[in-house]
């Protein structure tokens, strides 16, 4: 049943499964698990993700995919930039409390469109503005740094969300703040499939 398989995980177990999956995405050596048409029916009364992962909405970065996991496995929110605002908090807090899920991961990946904009600066149409307004700190904190500035801030930016994930009051910090979620960001290199954990 879903509930044993996933909803029991500590954020270690979680993380754990996450690489593994990672590891077999790598090597071509996917299973495609809980995919088939009697998984599909047993998830039809509820979910139980053993995983959050917020993630760049690049279709070249697909959870589902890169972690090697099934229907049901992971609780999924992905926005340009990998950034957070009221919603993508609030699906958070909908995961931990709700769905009792302890492992968050903040997924950015290399050479990212959003924090490229973000870089260059220029006049974007639309809310393009807010989304890359967002990203800013995450630049100017690594603006100094030895090394390629995308490669730094695309990390940054993970770091940075993540740290707003765990400040976020009321629930989220609460949360954290007693062992209850862990919040983890990562880097997903797109040249060879590789995650790698940023702390």
């Amino acid at each position: 049943m879903p509930t044993e398989l996933n909803q029991l995980h500590s954020s270690e177990e979680a993380l754990a499964r996450l690489m593994e999956g990672n590891r077999r995405y790598v090597a071509a050596q996917m299973e495609h698990p809980r995919r088939s048409r009697e998984h599909r029916y047993e998830l039809r009364n509820g979910q139980f993700p053993f995983a959050v992962v917020l993630g760049c909405a690049d279709s070249r970065v697909s959870p589902t995919v890169i972690f090697d996991q099934g229907l049901g496995d992971l609780f999924i929110i992905r926005v340009a930039g990998n950034v957070t605002d009221t919603a993508v908090l609030a699906s958070i807090e909908y995961a931990a409390v709700a769905l009792k899920v302890q492992l968050i991961m903040v997924l950015g990946h290399s050479g990212c469109g959003a924090v490229q904009a973000a870089i260059a600066d220029d006049e974007l149409p639309g809310h393009l503005t807010d989304l890359v307004k967002a990203i800013h700190p995450a630049i100017e904190s690594v603006k100094d740094a030895d090394g390629d500035l995308l490669d730094n801030a695309v990390k940054a930016n993970a770091q940075q969300v993540a740290d707003q994930i765990r400040q976020n009051r009321p629930v989220l910090a609460d949360l954290a703040a007693t062992g209850q979620i862990t919040v983890l960001p990562a880097l997903y290199h797109l040249e060879n499939g590789h995650v790698e954990l940023l702390e």
